[in-house]
């Protein structure tokens, strides 16, 4: 499992980067395809990194050095998955797409969610109540439409929907900021423990970012697609991608979709699967696990105190 835009820090893959070649040989493939210097906007002070046209590029160079890493040393692995951003790195794992095209697309990809942002979008998470219940609220506060009062620009739709299932008691909903604020009174009446706005450049996974989809339309266009070597997980089904020609429509899509992670992780279970690795910064994806399953074996891999950890406990 590879995690999303958020789980980003200052440091993250430096161990791996001074201590492996293959890892370094990562950082400089991004920065060479990218023109950033990945290693220095990673590892050195800036606030950059939060950005998210430089936090996707530099999430996904260090999920695929640590991929690298791992692919060298004999890790291997029945099905891979990944939340948002983290999904291009499950495409990479797979063999669908060269990391080196990864590179490029998401490059583009952080650049055009980021100028798509529009002024007076906003995400909520929203705790202790059924999903199911959070989508009939998002659609009647949205099919009811704005207020009188209500002071946004014509241009921008009043939307609001799900755009993480993360877990059974956790679903993020997105959209235009008046629309996110109805549904999440109308959440709280209905039981919900908390609705939480998030810290957040823009209302990501919503209609509003259909354009930015549009953009990564033609990026991808000229990236040629290979045989999935691995099963991966999309985000938009929760659904295994058989064909490669599914693979760029999926990734477009996911732009202004929901995350179905917990959906995801369903369906793994459903296919036999107990034992899940987080590969990347942070630990929000093994946290996500616990919360659908208490019983699934869980670990991530961030830290080189974590890989000794891994490889200790698999040559037992």
């Amino acid at each position: 499992m590879f995690p999303g835009q958020g789980s980003q820090y200052i440091g993250m893959g430096k161990e791996f980067y001074d201590s492996f070649s293959v890892a370094k040989e990562v950082f400089d493939k991004a920065s060479e395809v990218t023109g950033l210097d990945i290693a220095k906007l990673c590892f050195e002070e800036n606030d950059r990194i939060n950005i998210t046209e430089y936090t996707q590029i530099c999430m996904l160079t260090e999920e695929v050095a640590l991929l690298k890493v791992l692919e060298e040393k004999g890790f291997t692995f029945d099905v891979c998955t990944g939340l948002s951003l983290g999904e291009y790195a499950a495409v990479v794992a797979s063999g669908a797409m060269s990391m080196e095209d990864a590179f490029k697309v998401v490059r583009k990809r952080g650049i055009y969610m980021q100028e798509a942002v529009p002024t007076g979008g906003a995400m909520n998470a929203v705790i202790g109540l059924d999903p199911e219940v959070i989508e009939t609220v998002c659609a009647e506060v949205q099919a009811a439409g704005p207020g009188p009062d209500a002071d946004y620009p014509a241009e921008l739709p009043y939307v609001v929907s799900v755009a993480n299932y993360n877990n059974p008691k956790q679903t993020v909903i997105t959209g235009r900021k008046d629309a996110v604020d109805a549904a999440a009174a109308v959440l709280a009446e209905k039981g919900a423990l908390k609705c939480v706005p998030l810290n957040v450049s823009g209302p990501f996974h919503s209609k509003l970012l259909e354009g930015a989809g549009e953009k990564l339309k033609d990026a991808l266009s000229d990236v040629e697609i290979q045989e999935i070597r691995i099963p991966y997980i999309a985000n938009v089904t929760a659904d295994y991608v058989n064909q490669k020609d599914d693979v760029k429509p999926l990734l477009v899509s996911q732009v202004s979709s929901s995350v179905r992670f917990t959906q995801t992780i369903e369906r793994l279970m459903e296919d036999g699967a107990d034992e899940f690795v987080e590969v990347g910064p942070g630990h929000t994806l093994t946290g996500f696990v616990k919360k659908i399953d208490r019983g699934l074996k869980c670990v991530n891999i961030d830290t080189m105190e974590d890989y000794k950890k891994v490889f200790e406990a698999s040559n037992e």
